[in-house]
């Protein structure tokens, strides 16, 4: 597991109804358990807390450790910058205890006059994992003067030593982290405790994994995504346009191919329209549209193509010949399950619902949760891949892990939302995002639309509803 993670599991945790407040609490007396279980009670102990959220774990490691040892807590800068609500709450607290004694330390002149020979044990709660570069002052003198301690008094870190991973960081005995270890860290010991979070957050999708996934890139036209969906016959044309719209509200330019008959039928200045000749895709269009695929960032194909055996032939071909990301859905699904060594060596996701996933696996996916997540994971592995299985709980595995989805309703049954989804992970695959967190999220997103548009009007509504719902679902998520 990464940092990064640590962020979109608090986020997830708090959509789950596990406030911020209960982590920290967790988190500050998991600290002061370890402590107690390491060095016993009785002790004279200087926590020394910055005005981050690392340094508001250390504000409740304070607390408890207060109970049983002689406890001063040195804030280091200024109190008016204690940043979030959870941290200045139990600022807040500690201010009215008779047995804690607080010094605040505004300057690095405070910190370098320092004198800690009387304490056996010095918490660090100066800087947390999402500090960059060189501790600036106050902070820089104040680990500095720890570590003159190093070796006289046991030092303990909240979460990774302050200042790591550059030159100026505490030199501590341990760190105590939280709920699992992360890959970023080495070179210094690690205790890790629980703080309370349930084992859905492994594998359910919320807005933290949305907030991540979204962030722009540039500020130029183009910079952040170009889509490129291919879709539509004689018979259909609303399968691709719905792919499109949707798409339209997260990436800088949706380009959609389209035979010219039924693309005739399409008039949205949101999207760049690049009709083929002819009623159908055939094997003689793959040579313009991988020259144009040369331009994008990630590519659609399958929405209402049908399933004539020449336009089946063309996405096999496009598909083996398109070196970009792609999102293979619908009648596309049906034209790889033929040959899925099309697939080999390709960064692509598999959209299906059971009935697709049971053509192309010759497996139908039954049972609990779990027990179609394995199978979901087994099948990804497979073919080195993304599936996103569709149902009333998606499912997501790029064969390593899976991910489940719970946001949509029974009025996602109308065709077209599955339209809808594949644009959605198609746009996120142009912004960067890899296929499993691409698919996973356009999976909630397209739910949480969804859910929107059923909170207006009811369970009665069309997949071009939830399409139009995106910008919405898209703010809730950033803002979340």
């Amino acid at each position: 597991m990464r940092i990064e993670d640590v962020y979109v599991w608090d986020i997830n945790a708090k959509w789950l109804g596990i406030s911020p407040l209960q982590l920290m609490e967790n988190a500050g007396s998991g600290v002061a358990r370890t402590v107690e279980e390491r060095f016993g009670k009785g002790l004279k102990i200087a926590v020394f807390s910055g005005t981050g959220n690392n340094g508001g774990d250390g504000f409740v490691a304070a607390r408890h450790l207060s109970f049983e040892n002689e406890v001063t807590l040195f804030l280091v800068g200024d109190e008016a910058k204690i940043r979030s609500e959870e941290a200045r709450h139990n600022w807040e607290i500690l201010k009215g205890l008779d047995f804690v004694e607080i010094k605040v330390l505004k300057d690095s002149s405070y910190a370098r006059s320092l004198n800690l020979s009387g304490f056996n044990l010095i918490v660090d709660a100066l800087l947390g994992a999402g500090t960059r570069g060189e501790p600036r002052e106050p902070i820089r003198s104040a680990i500095e003067r720890i570590n003159e301690y190093a070796g006289k008094a046991k030092i303990v870190s909240i979460d990774l030593p302050s200042g790591y991973p550059s030159k100026t960081r505490v030199k501590a005995d341990f760190a105590v982290t939280f709920q699992w270890d992360k890959e970023e860290y080495e070179d210094f010991e690690r205790v890790v405790v629980k703080i309370g979070y349930p084992q859905e957050l492994h594998h359910l999708v919320g807005p933290g994994d949305a907030k991540f996934a979204l962030r722009k890139k540039g500020q130029r036209k183009g910079q952040n995504g170009k889509l490129f969906v291919i879709g539509g016959s004689e018979d259909y044309f609303g399968a691709p346009y719905l792919a499109s719209k949707a798409a339209s509200y997260l990436v800088d330019l949706v380009y959609l191919a389209m035979p010219e008959h039924s693309a005739r039928r399409i008039s949205d200045p949101d999207l760049i329209l690049r009709p083929v000749e002819g009623r159908n895709f055939t094997p003689e269009h793959v040579d313009g549209l991988i020259e144009l695929a040369k331009r994008i960032d990630a590519v659609v194909i399958g929405p209402g193509l049908g399933l004539r055996e020449e336009t089946k032939a063309f996405v096999r071909e496009f598909v083996k010949r398109c070196d970009k990301p792609v999102v293979i859905d619908a009648d596309g699904l049906k034209a790889v399950a033929e040959d899925l060594g099309v697939l080999n060596g390709k960064t692509f996701v598999l959209t299906p619902h059971a009935g697709e996933f049971a053509i192309l696996f010759e497996v139908k996916p039954d049972g609990s949760l779990v027990e179609k997540a394995e199978l979901v994971m087994q099948k990804a592995g497979e073919i080195s891949g993304v599936i996103l299985l569709k149902g009333r709980h998606d499912i997501i595995s790029d064969g390593r892990t899976w991910r489940y989805n719970k946001t949509g309703n029974r009025g996602m049954t109308t065709g077209g939302t599955g339209d809808v989804l594949a644009g959605l992970v198609g746009a996120l695959l142009a912004l960067g995002n890899n296929p499993l967190r691409a698919a996973s999220v356009g999976a909630f997103l397209n739910g949480l639309a969804g859910d929107m548009v059923k909170e207006e009007v009811g369970e009665n509504f069309t997949a071009l509803d939830v399409a139009k719902k995106v910008p919405k679902a898209v703010k809730w998520a950033e803002e979340f």
